[in-house]
């Protein structure tokens, strides 16, 4: 099963390195996370250099495509040498947004017109690109999942992990990551927010 974070220049390092910490709970399972990148290095908007695993090439055939945010987003959505590198398709991949990585899923055709959850700051940018955004944390339809918030990460992963592996296999990664003392209301909660979007039962 192969997953790729889609992490680029003046990255946010929550939404990568959470989403990518907590579907690593699953490699056992034979999940390949991989930070997947436009270039060989990236940058966050903290400073913070990692090097790609992956070349973007590697969403087009994942099974799983997840889009980070960051400061640059807007620019990386005007990038023409950049978005034609993508080929992906909602029938066969899981194709997901974390804040301002909404916006690229709109410039990319992915969204269509569906609803959308993003950012507060991100949220004109997305706006105009001619999205409904919505003012929750997550929504998914079909194969599509967005959140707004750094650390709705949590909701978008287990989201993924419900729909490849079971709520079970989801509850059990989040019980993981979770504060101790709070374990058992962390993932209740998130299952909550989660639960109205697995198996057909996604929210209008």
């Amino acid at each position: 099963m192969n997953i790729a974070i889609l992490t680029f220049n003046g990255f946010n390092e929550l939404d990568s390195f959470i989403a990518s910490s907590i579907l690593n709970r699953m490699k056992g399972t034979g999940y390949n996370v991989q930070i997947t990148c436009p270039s060989e290095e990236v940058t966050s908007m903290n400073g913070v250099t990692v090097k790609a695993q992956q070349p973007l090439e590697f969403a087009n055939t994942a099974d799983v495509v997840l889009f980070g945010s960051g400061i640059l987003t807007r620019d990386i959505g005007k990038d023409s040498s950049i978005l034609r590198r993508f080929q992906l398709d909602s029938k066969r991949q899981i194709i997901c947004a974390q804040c301002s990585g909404t916006l690229l899923l709109a410039k990319l055709g992915v969204l269509g017109d569906l609803p959308a959850c993003t950012d507060l700051i991100s949220k004109p940018w997305v706006v105009e690109a001619g999205v409904n955004v919505i003012d929750r944390p997550f929504t998914a339809k079909d194969n599509i999942a967005t959140v707004g918030g750094c650390l709705a990460s949590q909701y978008l992963v287990s989201w993924i992990i419900a729909k490849l592996s079971g709520i079970e296999s989801a509850a059990q990664a989040i019980h993981y990551v979770a504060p101790v003392g709070e374990k058992e209301a962390t993932v209740q909660h998130t299952l909550s927010i989660v639960n109205p979007f697995i198996s057909g039962k996604e929210a209008a």
